[in-house]
């Protein structure tokens, strides 16, 4: 999926208030998905979410302290300027079952990681503004890391080269 926007962001406390909600909408995504899976009692990927949700909340902390002292403005949800609907971050979920293995969830939150560094950099190439482009930089080697380090754990999983489990009760949907 290539990652555009509407418009350029153009002032800091714009592009600060889109990173905000990037990172705090993926934080609650990991969390519903590490309750869901905790009630299906997928320990093993339950707990691989919260750790991703931890590691969305560290970043989310981390734009909050880059803002300290803006006011950063309210944006409707339909006003983002990105144009996938939802965050970059929140991709791909539609892949989501009570079987996913490890290896399946790193794959998913890896596709999203990748779409967070590639919407930063997107910023960073249309603004028309230094500051903005400096942070939205920043912000994209930051994503980056987690990229090469989702990578690095899914290249340690030998899980990773074995076929999924077969849902051996899958949803009924009635035609």
């Amino acid at each position: 999926m290539k990652i555009t926007i509407s418009a350029p962001i153009e002032t800091v406390p714009e592009f600060l208030a889109h990173a905000l909600e990037l990172e705090n909408e993926s934080v609650e995504r990991y969390e519903q998905l590490a309750d869901s899976m905790e009630t299906h009692n997928n320990l093993e990927v339950a707990e691989l979410f919260q750790k991703l949700a931890g590691f969305g909340d560290k970043h989310a902390q981390e734009v909050t302290e880059h803002a300290a002292g803006m006011q950063l403005p309210r944006i409707p949800p339909w006003d983002f300027k990105w144009t996938s609907g939802e965050a970059p971050e929140n991709q791909g979920f539609d892949e989501v079952s009570y079987l996913m293995t490890p290896c399946q969830a790193l794959r998913m939150s890896l596709h999203n990681e990748r779409l967070g560094r590639d919407f930063y950099a997107h910023v960073a190439d249309t603004t028309p503004t230094a500051q903005v482009r400096a942070l939205a930089r920043e912000f994209a080697a930051e994503e980056g890391e987690h990229v090469r380090l989702l990578e690095q754990w899914i290249d340690s999983l030998a899980e990773c080269n074995e076929p999924p489990p077969e849902d051996m009760d899958p949803p009924n949907m009635p035609e």
